[in-house]
C-alpha cells in the first residue's frame, strides 16, 4: 500500500543517508552488523539509490560513495577500528573545505566575468 511504500521510502531514505557518517560506520562495524550476511545483502540492495530517481532526494551525497566502499568486505573490516573511520571523517572535512574554496573562487570569477560582459555591454 501507498503508506507503507511511502514509510519504507523514508526509513531507507535515512539508513542510507546516515552511512555518510563515519563514526556510525564505527559503530556497526564494532557490533558485528558488517559479519551480518543478511545485513551484508541489505546494503548491496541499498545500491539503487545510486540511480539518479532516488538518488535525486539525498541531502548528503557522499553516503553514495560510502555505501559502495560497504560492499568490500576489507573496507567493512577496517571500520571496527576506530582510527579508520576518524581518518574517513577527516578526508570528508578537507574534501568540504577544499569545495567550498573552490566553489567560492569559481563565483567569483563568475560574478567577474559577468560585470567585465555588462560594462563591455555599455
Amino acid at each position: 500500500d501507498d503508506t507503507g511504500n511511502r514509510l519504507r521510502f523514508q526509513l531507507e531514505l535515512e539508513f542510507v543517508q546516515c552511512l555518510a557518517n563515519p563514526n556510525y560506520l564505527n559503530f556497526l562495524a564494532q557490533r558485528g552488523y558488517f559479519k551480518d550476511k543478511a545485513f551484508v545483502n541489505y546494503l548491496k540492495y541499498l545500491l539503487y539509490w545510486k540511480e539518479p530517481e532516488y538518488a535525486k532526494y539525498l541531502k548528503y551525497p557522499q553516503c553514495l560513495h560510502m555505501l559502495e566502499l560497504l560492499q568490500y568486505e576489507h573496507f567493512r573490516k577496517e571500520l571496527v577500528n576506530a582510527q579508520c573511520a576518524k581518518f574517513i571523517d577527516e578526508q570528508q572535512i578537507l574534501h568540504w573545505q577544499h569545495y567550498s574554496r573552490k566553489r567560492m573562487r569559481l563565483q567569483q570569477a563568475l560574478a567577474e566575468q559577468q560585470q567585465q560582459n555588462n560594462t563591455s555591454v555599455k
